[in-house]
This record gives structure tokens, sequence and C-alpha cells, in this order.
């Protein structure tokens, strides 16, 4: 008995001892999926965590929050916000503040602790948000200031030329400060600084909008920045949208908004209990003629260091020369805060080769498409000009193809100051390219004068994949560049040519890819918000939106992004509040298009078609051959049914009228009839005209009766190998869901087949000629240059996606989004011999990396803390596996087979998996 209880006892301090070196910590709070936020306009803001631990088989089971007005407060566990309680619940995402009302400005200070299977944690590190000015009222008496008129030099054109205007304000503060915070909209674009600093390391801000709908503003901390006594704000406004690219020219078209404007708040709160709150106003003093004498997004920025203004945004500059700004219309869109990240330089690059031209000027070469824009780095003469232009190709001369930009000058001008060596780079516009032709140096340059910088919305990057294919793994790098250089605020389709336009088609699936690689749950929730904003009185959804450009074709596939993307929110981040708040518009759009386009149970109207399908000769961009076309009402009807269950799962999710349910069933159903009706052949088994993109959306979708599933997949598989032999023949629309319905119908060798291919029309044919990032064409080496893209993200279709859940095997349980539960079920047979790859989910990193051989399969895995997963592994007994080398029954939960897996759940942590 006695040697009993010392062995338990041993046993217990062993226990403690190792649970003690694996401690559970608290960390990552984010308010609204952003870290430590300033400014926020969300009344009851959602408030979310993470585990950092290295023990397994962690849960949570209850929460406390505490939410304080100070820092002192917060670390006395004086909640005067709110303090939850003890509350049992195993949620660690999106828990909503349930505290006293929040005004506006309001701080709040908070932390958390948790209870676990394991234990109580200790609190967590304190996290902090601030609320925005929440009304309209509050910005009353703050004036748009700005002056609209045009300067020498300026052009309102169809090459719009307008110079930056460069604005300041001194101001006296006699008190002590204990805090301050600056709240500006600056538009298009600005730059903010207190006493010759900048505020902050963003780029190109903020993020644009439809300004007469909405507009965003930014908050900063200026307390260390201002001291007592005189201080200047100074700020520079370039035109972004605002002023847009493209002036009188196609006005039907293009939305311009005015010449730039601001208006701004900079609240202090002094030591003495007192505020003061500066606002914008006539007395403000600008000039235009300064050194950034124009900047224009597709043709660049001009900067003439002769013209540069020694102190402009300090105290001691006499400013009695400048104009006073004037009291602007404002542009007519709300005020919001906000709640996505701005752009910043992301990254660097190195060029990798600089060559002489014959014409005298040289050619750079930075090894890698990528968007943003060039440092230089010159010594020359005093207006010596160097002009930088960027293109992504070369011709086979060697000199810069720019036909594909259309008319977008995308050309920097550097006018030198003569003063020594003068290091400069742009501010107010980016560039989509490879390849700089420079000219106007004095003498031979090395590579060292030039650094590329990437510049793309502040998000995180959270996935990685690697494989034994190196085509894969080329395709993979591509779309990490395309996707991340084509984050400007919004999704757009290219950043090089005059076009850079958030369409809505690019981003029906490939949001969810992307999804896999960056948290984006942010920039597509403020792009919902940008879809509602264009939607018309009667319900209709541009093709673009912000809608800068005038596009209502009015069709399904293109516009039922707005419902895909919501979709994607719900399945990746288990974002329900984006359902609900655009739920009502989501149902308006499907109401006008029941209403407008809805006959005999199908929908025709289409505008797009199956979007840049590989054309039958490969100087063409859009194939005219009708065997290769889908007819557009088999792609609207289809995917409006697509639609229909999708909405009908959102209407259950929210709770909606249950009215809302019956009648996308009944909706759906009707639909489901009419088009196999009409497009089925019951004698060949095959859709329409038989193209891969007719049968793979019903397959997808669901719309196949039963019995002829398998025959309508086989026959699909045959037009796959045999008609197209083994390459893909679908365009954006059949790209986004084809290789995961090949996979889910067991073809995923065909998938790979296709993923892996090098030659035409193929991802792989892209790698193999030289491209970096992934082309708008299937043929974008040798189509007509009017519509050549090579930095478009549209036909990645599902591939990404494909990539994580089907080879990876990382997928989130419908059931339990946000990967509460994971599904991990990678396609060991594709033909793959390994997939290394990692996803950082709500919960934390989720890793799978596989090895498989002849005899053997291993497979190590990551679970994080709060979640479980579902493993399949290809074995029909226990015994042939083993679970960090015991026995599969000692770890894993509710193994049952299913076809040739064992199938059973894991709980959170690492595991080392091996199937004989």
């Amino acid at each position: 008995m006695i040697k009993r209880t010392i062995i338990r006892v041993i046993a217990l301090f062993f226990t403690s001892l190792i649970f003690a070196q694996s401690e559970i910590e608290v960390v990552d709070l984010q308010c609204e999926m952003l870290k430590n936020p300033l400014g926020i306009d969300v009344l009851d803001p959602r408030l979310s965590w993470r585990f950092k631990t290295s023990a397994p088989n962690i849960e949570q089971q209850a929460y406390q929050i505490l939410v304080a007005s100070s820092p002192a407060q917060l670390a006395a566990n004086e909640a005067d916000l709110w303090d939850s309680g003890k509350v049992q619940s195993a949620e660690s995402l999106y828990v909503v503040y349930s505290g006293k009302e929040l005004d506006s400005q309001k701080e709040a200070y908070w932390k958390v602790k948790t209870w676990t299977n394991k234990g109580e944690t200790s609190w967590s590190k304190p996290a902090h948000w601030s609320m925005g000015i929440l009304t309209y009222a509050e910005w009353k008496s703050t004036r748009w200031i700005g002056y609209n008129q045009l300067f020498p030099g300026d052009s309102v054109s169809q090459f719009s030329k307008l110079a930056a205007r460069y604005i300041r304000k001194n101001i006296a503060l006699e008190k002590p400060i204990k805090d301050a915070k600056v709240y500006i909209m600056g538009m298009g674009l600005y730059e903010l600084y207190i006493n010759g600093q900048k505020i902050g390391d963003q780029v190109l801000a903020p993020v644009p909008t439809d300004y007469t709908k909405n507009v965003k503003y930014n908050v900063f901390d200026v307390t260390d920045e201002l001291s007592v006594g005189r201080n200047t704000i100074g700020s520079i406004l370039g035109n972004g949208r605002f002023f847009a690219m493209r002036q009188e020219y196609k006005p039907y078209k293009i939305k311009s908004f005015g010449f730039p404007k601001m208006a701004l708040q900079l609240v202090i709160r002094y030591t003495d209990g007192s505020s003061e709150t500066i606002k914008t106003d006539e007395s403000w003093k600008f000039t235009a003629d300064g050194p950034i004498r124009a900047n224009n997004e597709y043709d660049g920025e001009i900067y003439d260091a002769r013209k540069e203004i020694p102190n402009w945004n300090e105290v001691a500059f006499d400013d009695s020369a400048w104009k006073n700004l004037t009291w602007v219309q404002e542009p007519g869109g709300f005020y919001e805060g906000q709640m996505t990240p701005n752009m910043k330089v992301k990254d660097t690059v190195t060029p990798i080769s600089i060559k002489a031209t014959k014409s005298g000027s040289y050619i750079l070469d930075m090894g890698q498409n990528m968007v943003g824009w060039l440092q230089l780095r010159v010594k020359g003469t005093r207006g010596d000009a160097i002009t930088m232009k960027f293109a992504e190709s070369l011709k086979e001369d060697g000199t810069l193809y720019t036909a594909n930009l259309r008319d977008a000058r995308a050309t920097d001008t550097y006018i030198l100051s003569g003063n020594g060596t003068e290091i400069w780079e742009p501010k107010f516009v980016y560039h989509g390219f490879r390849f700089v032709e420079i000219t106007g140096l004095s003498s031979k340059p090395k590579l060292t004068d030039f650094i590329g910088k990437v510049v793309y919305d502040d998000l995180e990057t959270v996935g990685f994949f690697e494989s034994s294919d190196e085509t894969m793994n080329q395709i993979f790098e591509n779309a990490y560049w395309g996707i991340r250089g084509n984050y400007k605020g919004m999704p757009i389709d290219c950043p090089q040519r005059n076009e850079r336009q958030p369409w809505l088609g690019d981003r029906t699936t490939g949001a969810y890819g992307e999804s896999f690689l960056f948290d984006n749950q942010t920039l597509y929730a403020k792009w919902l918000d940008d879809i509602k904003y264009a939607q018309t009185q009667d319900g209709g959804i541009p093709d673009v939106a912000p809608a800068f450009w005038r596009y209502y074709g009015d069709g399904v596939t293109w516009q039922g992004t707005y419902i895909t993307v919501a979709d994607m929110l719900y399945k990746h981040y288990g974002d329900v509040v984006s359902i609900k708040k655009h739920y009502p518009y989501m149902k308006k759009w499907i109401m006008y298009m029941e209403a407008n386009y809805l006959n005999n149970n199908l929908i025709a109207k289409d505008k797009y078609g199956d979007w840049c399908v590989p054309p039958e000769s490969l100087e063409i961009i859009r194939s005219q051959d009708p065997s290769r076309l889908t007819d557009g009402e088999v792609l609207s009807s289809a995917f409006y049914y697509h639609l229909l269950k999708l909405m009908e799962k959102f209407a259950g999710l929210i709770d909606a009228n249950p009215e809302d349910i019956k009648h996308y069933q009944n909706l759906s159903d009707r639909i489901k009839n009419a088009f196999n009706a009409k497009f089925l052949d019951k004698e060949k088994l095959v859709y329409a005209n038989n193209t891969v993109t007719a049968n793979v959306l019903p397959l997808a979708f669901g719309m196949v009766p039963k019995e002829f599933e398998q025959d309508v997949f086989k026959n699909m598989t045959h037009e796959i190998e045999v008609t197209k032999n083994s390459h893909i023949s679908t365009g954006v629309v059949g790209t986004q869901f084809l290789m995961r319905t090949l996979t889910e119908f067991g073809r995923g060798d065909l998938a790979y087949t296709l993923a892996s291919n090098k030659t035409y029309p193929s991802w792989g044919y892209m790698a193999e000629n030289g491209a970096t990032t992934i082309w708008e064409l299937w043929n974008g080496n040798t189509a007509d240059p009017e519509m050549n893209s090579q930095n478009h993200v549209m036909l990645l279709g599902d591939l990404m996606i494909w990539y994580f859940e089907n080879m990876a095997g990382i997928k989130s349980d419908p059931e339990h989004p946000a990967f509460k539960k994971v599904i991990m079920k990678p396609d060991f047979n594709a033909g793959l011999k390994f997939v290394n790859a990692s996803y950082k989910s709500g919960y934390g990193e989720i890793k799978s990396n596989w090895k498989r051989d002849k005899k053997k399969l291993s497979w190590e895995l990551s679970i994080p803390p709060n979640s479980s997963a579902k493993i399949y592994v290809p074995a029909s007994k226990n015994s042939e596996v083993k679970i960090n080398k015991q026995p599969l029954d000692h770890l894993a939960t509710t193994i049952v087979k299913q076809e040739d897996s064992l199938v059973f759940e894991l709980p959170s942590g690492d595991y080392s998996i091996l199937v004989n």
C-alpha cells in the first residue's frame, strides 16, 4: 500500500513537472481581428485569442475577460468597463464585448485568462483598443480643406497630371500632454507629419472606397511627437483614386471625385484633466509648388528635387508665401473607422542584372515580377532627369515590352538637385514590373544603386506549401507573388496597365484560395462593404466594386462573388457577423435577379461566359470555337442554384425568416429540375455541349441526379484525358471547381496531372516560359497584348484550395468552421511523394508533413490548442498504424473504417503517424 502511494506521488510529481514545463499561455489578443487597433467604429467589438503551449490535448473550458479604462486599473484588476466573470465556454474567437457603452474616442484596455482541461492559465499580457469618432455630428465643425484649382503644369485631361499638395499648420500647446491622437481623412492619399517626423509606416493610405458612399479615417497616437510649446502638423496629399487617373476621358465609365482634400482632428488630453481639439479650417496653409510635380497611379510620379522645401513641416519654416486652403465640399460618404490595415513596404527585392542598351539606357532586371516601386540611388548634375519606365517582360530584342500596358505610361521621373548622392522613391504610385528601363544616367550604374520595394496590404502570411513536384512548387511561389501584389486596400485584377480594378469575378473562389496564404479576413470584410455600397436601389450589383468603373452587367458568375466571399469568411474564419450584416443586401440581389431574369426557371443573363478558356489559336484572346464555349444559360443557372443553396445556409445561420429558407429551397429545386430537363443529355450523359465547365458545375453543386453522377463524371474525365490530352480547357468559371471536383470523385491523379503539366495550356506552362506570377491568359506569352496582363490571379481557380485541402489535408470541417475541427484527408495517391504544408488558423498553426513510398507512409502533423482533427489514413487495420510510436487506439478516438481508410479523431498536439 505504501509502495503504491509512493508511486502515485512520484507520478503526480512528474506530471506536474511536465505540465509546468509546458505552461499554457494566452497570446495573440485581437480586437475585431486587429492587434491593438486605434479608432474602431464597432460598438460591440469581438475579442479573440490563441494559446501557446507544447502540451497536448488542450481544450478551453471557460474564460474571463477584464476591460478597463486605463492600464493601471487593468493591472489592479479593476474592470470598470467590463468584467465578464467566469464564462463556461470553449469559444476563443469572436467573444462579443458586453460591457458599458463605449463613447467616441474611449480607451479600452483588456486581458483574458482561461480555464482548460489542464488547469487555469495566468492572465494574458494586456491589449488595447480605442474607439473612433462615432457620429457625424462630432466631425461637423471640422472643415474639409482643399484647393479646387489647377496650377502651372497640372492637367485635367485623359492623362491627368496634378502636383501634390503640401499642407502645414503651426499650433501652440501650453500645458503638459497626457496623450494625443490624430484622426485624419486625406483624399485620395496622404502622408502625415508632426514636427518633421512621418507618422506611421503605412504607405498609399487610406484604403480606397467610393468616396461618395463612405470615407475611411485613420487614427494615430502622436503623444510622443508633440511637446509643450509650438508644434507643426504637416501633410502631403496625393491623388490616388480620388482625382482619377483619367480625367475628361470616358466620363460615362470612369468615376472621379474632385481635387484632393483633407479633414483632420488632433485630440489632446492634458495632464490636468482638460482637453483640446485642433481641427482643419481655412487658416491652414499649403503650396502645390513642391517637388512632387505629378502622381498618377497609371502613369507614375514626377519628382523635381530642385523644388524640395527644406523643413517645410517644422515650426521655424516661414510659410508666409504659401496660400490659405479653402473650405471645400465634403466627399459625400459617411465617415468610418478603417477596420483593415493600410499598405506597407512588406519586402524588398535586389535586382539580378543591369545591361546597357544601344540607345544609352539601361535595362534593370529584378528577377521577379513584383508590385511596388524602385528606390534609386544616384549622383549627377542639377537638373538631370532620370526616367524609370516599368514593364513585366522584354521583347526579343531586349527592349521593354509595354504593349500590354495599354495607355498606362508607367514611368517615374526624378530630376536631380545636384547635391551629392541622392536617394529617392515615390510616395503616391506603384507599378507592376520585373524590368525597368533607366535613362538619363551620367555614369554607369551598379546593382546596389537600386532596391525594389514590395508594397501590399499589411496582412500576415499564414500559409506555406512545398511538395515533391517542383512545377507545383513554382506555381505556388508564382501565386504567392501575384496574390500579394494585387492587394491594394481592395483586391484588384492587375497592377500594371490602365485598369487595376476590383473585378468581382476574379475573386469568386479566388478569395477562398488566397485565405490559405494570407490572413485576408479584414480585407474581404471591407470588400463586402464596398459591394454593398455599390448596389443599386433596386438590387443590382456591379462587375467592379468600388464602382470606379461603371459596369453593371447583371450577370450571376461575377455578381455572385458577394455571396461566395461571405461564405469564405464564414468557413475559414467563422465570421457570422458579415453574413448577418450583408444578408439583406444579398437577398435583395437574389430577388432582383429572379424578378428580372428568371425565365422558365432558368437564368440566361450572362455577360462574360467562361472567361478566358484556352483559345483555338495561340495569338487570340477569346475563343470563337463553339465547342470550347459554355452556354451562358448553363453558367448562370447552375451558379444561381449554387448561390441559392448558400443563401439557404446563411438564413439558417442567422435565424432569418423561415419563409426565406422555403423560398430558396423551392426556387433551387425548380432550377435544378429545369436545368436537368434542358441541359442533361440522358443518352450521352453529358451536359449541354459537353465542355468540362458544363459538366463540372452541376457535379460540384450537387445538381446531377444520383443515378447519373458517376457516368457524367466519367464522361467529363474522358473529355479531359482524351479530347484535351489531359490538359486544362476551362476558363475562369470552370476552373473554380475543377480540381476539388476531380479529387472528390476519386480522380486526384488527374487533378495532379493538370497541376503538374508543363505544356500548354497549364499553370506549369506559364512557369516554364519564365512567369514568376500568374498570367491573365493561358497563352499569355503569345496572345494579343490588348488583354495580356502577366500578373493576374483569376486563372488560379480552386488550385490553392486543392493544394491545402486535398494535397496537404488541411480543411476546415463545414460543421465546425474556422478550423475548430480540421479535416485532414490528403490524397496520398494523387502522385506526389511528399507534401510539407502549414496554415495558421484562428486557433493556431496547423501542420501537415507527409512522405510516402511503396512500403510506408510517415506523417508529421500538428493540431493547435482548443481545436481537434479528424484524420484519414490509408489502412484497413488498427495494427497497421502507429501514433507517436504507440498503438493507434492509445491516442486516437472514434476509430472507424471508411472505404479504404481508417478514420479517427485526435485532440490538439504534435503527432507522428506511421502507416505500414
